[in-house]
């Protein structure tokens, strides 16, 4: 049940990540995903200083999430074109 919950969450968290930096049109449902999943560990990495906890989901972990989703599709966008949009 957990990877499920991962799996919705993540292209919750990339769907919306891909909204707010405008590249949903760029995206299909399994990159929304991956950048979900990606960005909430980076997110983490960034937030905790390093350490990853089993924090669950909360509203402070799915905002965390969301900022490192944001975060990454901004780097991505950065290398991809050269500027962050």
């Amino acid at each position: 049940m957990g990877i499920i919950l991962w799996l919705v969450v993540g292209g919750i968290i990339g769907w919306l990540a891909s909204m707010i930096m405008r590249t949903d049109a760029q995206q299909g449902v399994l990159l929304n995903i991956v950048v979900g999943i990606v960005g909430a560990f980076l997110g983490g990495l960034i937030f905790s200083g390093g350490s990853i906890n089993n924090a669950g989901l909360t509203l402070t972990s799915f905002l965390v999430s969301l900022v490192g989703a944001v975060i990454l599709l901004a780097i991505v966008n950065l290398v991809r074109r050269g500027s962050v949009r």
